[in-house]
């Protein structure tokens, strides 16, 4: 077999970080590099062509995810000012959905990646930086006023990760309802200034 030209090279790695992208969203980076290749599409021998080393692949993979999630939530600025509170009840709706729920291979990196991180906050800096800042970055899209969306965003991730554990039991369907209702009817976010009366 011939070498491999350089743009195929590229193309090659890029499928490799999407799909360590979602493969690790939906199973934790503890999937296999034997694993990862097959699906998608390669060889293992492949792999270290492309990559130094597990660590990077996994830093490159949450890159990928936020990059992504970035490109699907873009707002433009002329939308941001009149259309914010619709903006922030869409993301909040889709975010506590059955639909997010039951594939967090193409969800929220925030959730997506929060477990691993966790283990091992020190030995991914680089990875943990992307993801901080992508943690504040999907805060930011449900700022109000004096809310600086952290609440919020700590709500709908807290809720997703219950009721991705829980997915077969009513009470799974019962966190995403909770989640929902807490963050767009109950008072929390901009509706609690408009509930005022002084």
């Amino acid at each position: 077999m011939g070498r491999v030209s350089q743009a195929q090279a590229q193309e090659n790695r890029q499928r490799v970080v999407a799909t360590a992208s979602r493969m690790f969203r939906e199973k934790g980076t503890a999937v296999s590099v034997a694993d990862l290749m097959k699906a998608a599409g390669l060889t293992h021998g492949g792999f270290y062509k492309q990559f130094g080393s597990k660590e990077d692949l996994v830093d490159e993979a949450i890159a990928h995810a936020f990059d992504e999630q970035a490109a699907h939530s873009a707002v433009a600025p002329e939308e941001q000012a009149g259309e914010h509170e619709a903006a922030r009840r869409t993301l909040i709706e889709d975010y506590l959905s059955v639909w997010h729920r039951d594939h967090p291979g193409e969800g929220c990196p925030v959730s997506g990646f929060a477990a691993d991180l966790g283990r091992e906050p020190g030995q991914a800096a680089r990875a943990q930086d992307v993801y901080i800042n992508g943690v504040r970055n999907r805060a930011a899209r449900l700022a109000t006023g004096d809310d600086d969306g952290m609440a919020q965003l700590c709500t709908m991730v807290g809720a997703l990760v219950l009721a991705r554990a829980t997915r077969g039991n009513p009470i799974s369907d019962e966190l995403l309802r909770a989640a929902r209702t807490a963050l767009t009817e109950s008072g929390t976010g901009p509706s609690a200034p408009q509930q005022r009366t002084d």
